[in-house]
């Protein structure tokens, strides 16, 4: 029976009582399920060349702010239109609050911090484990969706297939900043408890979601912008305020809008392959944005990430002899 959802963004159908939503009927997927999913590995895809050249004029703590703020802008018009408005109720924005940092927040903040010691290449591999830890996390705390062997070794596969694009002599590097890599692993552990507990928001217009959490990501890291940074001192180039603005509508309004529909209609597993997607696109549009070379190892490993993301998000029946 398909939900209906109340002007505030609620859905009158969705059940309150569940601490944690169970994973939707796999026999309900389709093709344009997939779809959504390929969208969003594209959306989230802009987000390392885009931050690349933001980042060099805007400091990490404005942009943050600025973008989270674009984006709530660009999908609060869309709401009204909509006819459906933002919740008041304390326990919404508390969910919206907990989602945005731990989702957001928290994790690019690590992240950034963390590549001013670490090398792109380490920085990609170690972000691109967050469909392993989500899998463990479901497998050992959460049970809420079936964690098989079949979507481990999706994800193990996937991160193969990130070490051979970004090149095996990435590993080299590894343990001498030790901290900074360490930071980046709880940025992804972060990124898969968000997945996990983006669930709790499945009652909710994915819209509202997305809005409510962007507008208290930007408006929570205004203050330290504004004392740390002084946004007014600063001289970003034409190129970093266009960078911001695609940033802001593109990765985190469009692309948070579908991670919120993805995870409702595919689950927490399936929507995190798109990690895995995401690192060939991206590698796609810093050769076009940035003039960055070609990997040299780019076909072996898309084969090994399509691969893992096939064994992630193929659904478990669509394997049994008829």
């Amino acid at each position: 029976m398909p939900q209906s959802t109340s002007p505030t963004g609620r859905s009158t159908a969705a059940s309150a009582t569940s601490p944690l939503p169970s994973m939707p009927a796999t026999g309900a997927r389709n093709w344009r399920d997939y779809a959504l999913l390929f969208a969003l590995a594209c959306c989230w895809s802009s987000t390392y060349p885009l931050a690349k050249l933001a980042l060099d004029t805007i400091p990490p703590i404005t942009f943050i702010s600025v973008r989270s703020l674009i984006a709530a802008a660009f999908l609060f018009p869309i709401l009204r239109m909509r006819g459906v408005k933002l919740p008041t109720d304390l326990k919404a924005w508390k969910l919206f609050a907990t989602q945005q940092l731990i989702n957001s927040t928290f994790p690019f903040l690590i992240i950034t911090w963390s590549q001013l010691y670490v090398p792109a290449s380490n920085t990609v591999v170690l972000a691109s484990t967050t469909p392993i830890f989500a899998f463990l996390i479901t497998s050992l705390i959460t049970r809420h969706e079936p964690a098989t062997l079949l979507k481990l070794a999706g994800a193990i596969l996937g991160l193969a297939g990130t070490i051979v694009i970004v090149g095996l002599d990435a590993l080299r590097g590894f343990g001498s900043e030790i901290i900074a890599e360490i930071a980046i692993l709880l940025a992804t552990i972060s990124f898969a408890c968000a997945t996990i507990f983006g669930l709790r928001l499945s009652e909710y217009d994915p819209m509202v979601v997305a809005t409510g959490s962007l507008l208290f990501g930007g408006l929570v890291l205004l203050p330290p912008s504004l004392i740390i940074d002084q946004p007014w001192t600063l001289h970003p180039t034409p190129t970093a305020i266009v960078a911001t603005i695609v940033m802001g509508i593109v990765s985190s309004a469009l692309g948070l809008l579908l991670f919120y529909v993805c995870l409702g209609r595919l689950g927490t597993l399936t929507t995190n392959a798109q990690g895995y997607l995401r690192i060939p696109i991206g590698v796609g549009l810093s050769v076009l944005l940035l003039g960055e070379s070609v990997p040299s190892n780019l076909a072996l490993g898309l084969l090994l990430v399509m691969a893992g993301v096939a064994a992630m998000t193929v659904p478990a029946e669509r394997l049994k002899w008829r």
